[in-house]
């Protein structure tokens, strides 16, 4: 017997209890599109419904109850070796985007795991014909599994992927809260992904590129490592009809980060290498990997899409490319429905907790040395060599809490549009950025400038009176004009002629904390550029830079002690459909993975822990009647902001 009913929108109430054999399953499916509601305990149940779209049917992947997920075998770092369906008991069900189908098998006793299926039977014969016409045009196939969430949190499902220990493995864990939302709107999606296919490690024009599904390594040097990714690229074309169906998130493609200093592959001559600051960390200025394989959660909707991209290069057959692939997708939502999932620390939130929080006070730089900078700035201001620049100063904590607790932490306190936890190698990035680097959807560039701050109020009157003050600050207003200025210049480098436009112009957008004054700069993408020319065209914003760009960051190799590394860069994705969004690294803090100390403690039964170096920067603008003190105080106060996450997880799951 089987667990079946309709969509609950069609017929809620009907509820019929059927107990059918083999043949009469056969006579019902050719009549009859069923949606299958995986159960574990219940009786079954059978509801009746007329057919509708294939995406719309749930249905179940089925796995014997007497096997054990927990003792499968783990996915292969190479990526090549997969239990079959038969091993492993699980049906060969699979969804690919826009096109379906579907194969039944029988056994005495099951286990479901609560999965979105496809269309009658009828139509496989039709769709893999769909398949393997679509394959002759393109290299790339998605296909999909859309699962219950109710279960699954983004948290739980990037540990199901990386476990604890393994913290240097290649991950993302992406999400967000609507721009200006009050914090009232969690934002739609949120994106999971482990065990890149490739990975692409630059080091000034060293690169180093690891395929992981060939098992090969490269090494070379190059005079721009960032036409790697790009060229690597250019054979992608997913058929539209074959993504049409896929969560309007990113889906797939590159996620990484690019450090400040990857502006030196564009301004070779102005701003080489040889002349950059200290690198005292030597983190790599680009790593990039190429997941396959992510995980979509749509909090609307309450599911979670489980997608694998199938990457044809002819060295297999389609039908061979196609089964592994399914096989694959199988074996990574068993993964998701580990029998025993991981267990998370509850920890206490406790936002008012100052128990470990030292003062920032170990920095790159002294309090003197960096009012000094702010002084030599002003004189070049005065000089007319710019307008603005921003200097920032670097602070170093060490701490206890394991960086993957600290981002949990930071998703408290300070929940913003672009919230990541990042493993690359050389460095764990826990991010909770407000500002857009560059995005691209669709060919629309989008510049969203964000400049001028204020506190929040206690109360909707006060932040009223605030926003009002914050709006008449001429300062403030003038330094966020002369960002939009350089937003409308970027886009415009890269935008067709007439095609750039202000949306939107001085709005404000209130967060946790803080409030800023936000535009939003658009553009339409020249034919022949892709979105790796706005990246280049971006690199960096105004905002952590200053006015002139080239200038400004001429100033800062003179000005600042130390690399910035992955500080006022970029991270994000760049998708196989050609979309782009990389979020702007500021509010960031980097934990480099080669500096654990071997100091360590334990504290009753609890495990042994390492001790972590955190770096948290930021950055002031400076203009012409700039106070030197303050500018320094508003480095410490945002750095501060950033360290209250770390002093939160200290007292929620440390227990020191």
């Amino acid at each position: 017997s089987v667990t079946w009913c309709c969509h609950a929108h069609l017929y809620k109430y009907a509820i019929l209890l059927i107990i059918y054999s083999p043949v009469a399953y056969k006579r019902l499916t050719s009549n009859i599109t069923l949606l299958a509601v995986a159960s574990e305990s219940s009786s079954p149940i059978l509801h009746s419904g007329r057919q509708s779209p294939p995406h719309r049917f749930f249905s179940t992947v089925t796995m014997s109850s007497s096997m054990n997920v927990a003792t499968m075998q783990p996915l292969t770092f190479s990526r090549r070796l997969v239990p079959s369906a038969a091993s492993r008991g699980l049906s060969s069900s699979v969804t690919v985007a826009g096109l379906s189908g579907r194969s039944s098998a029988y056994a005495p006793s099951f286990r479901s795991i609560k999965c979105v299926s496809v269309s009658p039977e009828a139509s496989i014969v039709t769709d893999t014909k769909k398949l393997a016409d679509a394959s002759k045009s393109t290299k790339l196939i998605p296909v999909y599994r859309c699962i219950f969430s109710d279960q699954l949190t983004p948290v739980l499902a990037y540990r199901c992927l990386v476990k604890e220990d393994d913290r240097e493995a290649p991950s993302f864990l992406f999400e967000s809260v609507e721009p200006g939302s009050q914090m009232s709107s969690v934002g739609r999606y949120s994106v999971v992904g482990a065990q890149p296919a490739m990975e692409i490690v630059a080091k000034e024009n060293k690169v180093i590129v690891m395929d992981h599904t060939n098992e090969s390594m490269t090494e070379e040097y190059v005079e721009d490592p960032m036409e790697i990714p790009r060229k690597i690229s250019e054979s992608w074309n997913p058929d539209p009809q074959l993504v049409q169906d896929l969560p309007d998130a990113f889906c797939g493609g590159w996620v990484g980060f690019f450090s400040y200093d990857t502006v030196r592959y564009v301004e070779k001559r102005k701003l080489p290498f040889s002349k950059a600051p200290e690198d005292d960390r030597n983190l790599p200025d680009m790593h990039l990997g190429l997941y396959d394989d992510v995980v979509v959660f749509d909090h609307v909707e309450k599911k979670a899409y489980v997608i694998h991209w199938i990457r044809l290069d002819g060295s297999i057959p389609y039908e061979k490319a196609h089964s592994d692939g399914m096989q694959h997708l199988e074996h990574l939502v068993a993964k998701l429905h580990d029998i025993e999932p991981p267990k998370l620390s509850a920890g206490n939130v406790n936002l008012q907790t100052r128990q470990f929080g030292p003062a920032l006070e170990n920095s790159n730089v002294t309090c003197e040395e960096y009012k000094e900078a702010v002084v030599k700035a002003k004189e070049h201001i005065l000089a007319g060599d710019i307008f603005q620049i921003v200097l920032s100063q670097r602070f170093e904590r060490r701490t206890f809490a394991d960086p993957f607790e600290v981002y949990r932490a930071l998703r408290v306190v300070n929940p913003s549009p672009y919230m990541g936890y990042l493993q690359a190698r050389g460095c764990i990035m826990v991010a909770s950025s407000p500002e857009i680097l560059t995005k691209v959807k669709q060919n629309k560039i989008v510049n969203r400038p964000l400049a001028g701050t204020s506190k929040r109020g206690k109360t909707e009157v006060e932040d009223k009176r605030l926003e009002k003050e914050l709006l008449e600050n001429e300062k403030q207003c003038a330094e966020h004009i002369m960002l939009v200025d350089l937003g409308r210049n970027d886009v415009g480098k890269v935008a067709k002629y007439g095609s750039v436009k202000v949306e939107k112009l001085m709005n404000i957008e209130r967060y946790s904390h803080v409030m800023h004054i936000s535009s939003t700069v658009t553009g339409e993408l020249q034919d022949d550029l892709t979105c790796w020319d706005t990246l280049r065209a971006a690199l960096p914003v105004g905002t952590v830079s200053g006015a002139p760009k080239v200038k400004a960051m001429e100033l800062i190799d003179e000005l600042e002690p130390t690399r910035r590394g992955p500080y006022s860069g970029g991270f994000g994705g760049v998708s196989f459909t050609g979309d782009m969004d990389i979020a702007l690294a500021l509010r960031t803090i980097v934990f480099p993975t080669a500096s654990q100390y071997n100091t360590m403690y334990s504290y009753k039964d609890a495990n042994k822990r390492r001790e972590w170096v955190a770096y948290l920067q930021a950055g002031a603008g400076v203009v012409a009647d700039s106070d030197p003190e303050d500018e320094h105080r508003e480095c410490q106060n945002k750095a501060a902001g950033l360290a209250r996450a770390i002093d939160l997880a200290e007292s929620a799951f440390v227990k020191k």
